[in-house]
């Protein structure tokens, strides 16, 4: 089994409350709050599929896809 290969980080801006948690809980720095204070992926090349940001939101607002 090889390592999961991200298909799109998916967040949901009207559930995101602008907390950082997944900001401060992403390893890699892929994830920032942008001017209005929601998470974005910055950086979605750098991303290695932890999961970290959608299990630590306590919005629900972020999913991570990967390819199967």
């Amino acid at each position: 089994m090889g390592k999961p290969k991200l298909k799109q980080h998916v967040i949901n801006r009207h559930w995101c409350k602008g907390c950082g948690i997944c900001v401060e809980f992403c390893p890699k720095s892929v994830l920032e709050l942008d001017d209005r204070e929601k998470a974005v992926a910055a950086r979605p090349e750098d991303c290695i599929c932890c999961k970290l940001c959608e299990l630590r939101c306590p919005d629900l607002a972020i999913e991570i896809l990967t390819e199967e």
